[in-house]
């Protein structure tokens, strides 16, 4: 009996990524908003009801190439940050090394990047089953700064008074082991990191920037600077080494 239960369990994990295999050539070829269940069915030689007993909707097979997606880009950065850390340069260039392994993975994957990091699919919403997989890449970045933190001390950026109550807010859900000015500036650089990432991906850059991975792995350091990293330089003006 259970000989049978494990080929019917591999038969299913086959099948399964046979149809999100499929689904990801429906995201490159047509985008997120026009994936069909039929269409991934249809060209995959199954009929529509053999389809539904693995994933039930369009949705539930957005959610797995969404979660896929994420977990992808999340060991990318936790392996990135990982190694680096076995290799000279310190704290800041563990962080460069996180958002060039994000970076990469992006360029290699851009429909699947697409998917996570651009326009929300028309009439989907995503399950909070998608928020673990969804911070691997942030944490990878808080690690980083946590480390410094512990090590040689952070230069905490200046923080205006107006936003003291929001960095606290901040700190206790994200960090609160990291004083709140440094959550502020990472949430910030975790932002403006994707927009880098995201106007090479989709052409913003044509025509402004040739040396991208250069001016890429240059803007990425000086975000590492505004979150407190110390690269042998003192703290910056206003800021205050902890």
């Amino acid at each position: 009996m259970s000989t049978i239960r494990g080929a019917r369990e591999r038969a299913r994990i086959e099948v399964t990524a046979a149809i999100k295999d499929e689904a990801r050539k429906q995201l490159a070829a047509e985008g997120a908003a026009k994936l069909s269940l039929r269409a991934v069915a249809r060209e995959l030689g199954m009929v529509s009801s053999a389809l539904y007993r693995y994933f039930p909707s369009r949705d539930d097979l957005l959610t797995a190439l969404i979660v896929d997606a994420y977990d992808a880009v999340g060991e990318a950065a936790e392996a990135a940050r990982a190694k680096a850390g076995e290799q000279p340069g310190g704290h800041p260039a563990r962080w460069v090394a996180v958002a060039s392994a994000v970076r990469d993975w992006a360029l290699a994957h851009p429909h699947e990047y697409a998917l996570i990091y651009g326009s929300p699919v028309p009439g989907y919403t995503a399950p909070q089953d998608t928020v673990g997989p969804a911070s691997r890449v942030g944490q990878a970045f808080i690690g980083v700064v946590r480390d410094a933190h512990h090590a040689e001390g952070l230069a905490v950026p200046p923080l205006a008074a107006e936003l003291r109550p929001e960095a606290e807010r901040m700190a206790a859900d994200l960090a609160g082991d990291l004083p709140p000015a440094v959550v502020v500036a990472l949430v910030s650089a975790w932002a403006q990191l994707f927009g880098l990432v995201s106007f090479e991906l989709f052409g913003q850059f044509n025509r402004v920037v040739e040396a991208r991975e250069q001016v890429f792995r240059h803007a990425v350091h000086e975000l590492g600077r505004a979150v407190g990293l110390l690269d042998g330089r003192s703290a910056g003006a206003g800021g205050t080494r902890v």
